[in-house]
């Protein structure tokens, strides 16, 4: 069973840590209480939130505003990379990707294959994070080389021979990283139809390490290459 996010409900009346709050040992509660004193003006705030608190997992600049406002504001500053996960098991993985996916704020998360998928590891994120279902490798491939602003490249991960070193390539600014299932890794499908594939370097004795963070490493490389650190665009936690 999925687990209630504390703050799903905008009344306040969940005064319990939220499942997915990092700090377990830090106050009772999280979040802010009730505004005090004259409430704000701005169409982003939320009634509800101001009158009751806001116990959500999310940065001070998103305090007691509105989910709507939310993605709003982040869709005014995504970044020009995508993530797909392939779902032909289920993988518990794909909830853990999109939770990365929008702390690095991907312009959109892709399943490929089965349309339900294993939302526990996601913690609520997917809320604020543009998720879009394709039925074959082939359709995300079209999607993605059609999408207004030139074509987008869709990279694999796998170690397979001739794949690139992600750890001294160029990745391209609009791309989209594409991982198989926990396993068995990239479908053959998959394989035919990616513009190419990348590999992590590894030093210990297993031939893989774990789909989502291998994810969080790609996703991070793009951050690392491509991303503007300056001012208030990013914020660490």
């Amino acid at each position: 069973m999925e687990q209630r996010d504390a703050a799903a409900d905008t009344t306040g009346h969940e005064q319990r840590r939220a499942p997915y709050d990092p700090m377990p040992h830090g106050p009772a509660e999280v979040g802010v209480g009730p505004w005090p004193g004259p409430w704000p003006a701005g169409e982003q705030y939320d009634p509800q939130l101001l009158a009751h608190g806001d116990r959500r997992n999310v940065v001070d600049r998103y305090r007691y505003w509105s989910l709507e406002a939310i993605v709003a504001d982040l869709d005014t500053r995504r970044h020009d990379f995508h993530v797909a996960i392939e779902n032909w098991q289920h993988d518990f993985n794909i909830g853990t990707i999109v939770r990365s996916a929008n702390a690095f704020l991907a312009a959109e998360v892709h399943i490929v294959g089965n349309r339900r998928w294993n939302r526990r590891g996601a913690m609520v994120t997917d809320r604020y994070q543009h998720v879009r279902h394709h039925p074959t490798v082939a359709d995300l491939a079209a999607h993605l080389h059609g999408l207004p602003g030139g074509p987008v490249t869709l990279l694999g991960i796998d170690n397979l021979p001739g794949s690139r070193h992600l750890e001294t390539m160029s990745v391209p600014r609009r791309v989209c990283f594409l991982f198989g299932q926990e396993g068995p890794g990239l479908s053959a499908g998959a394989r035919e139809v990616v513009d190419g594939t990348f590999s992590i370097a590894q030093f210990g004795s297993t031939r893989s390490i774990n789909a989502s963070a291998a994810a969080a490493i790609a996703m991070h490389t793009w951050i690392r290459e491509h991303a503007d650190l300056t001012g208030d665009a990013t914020w660490r936690g």
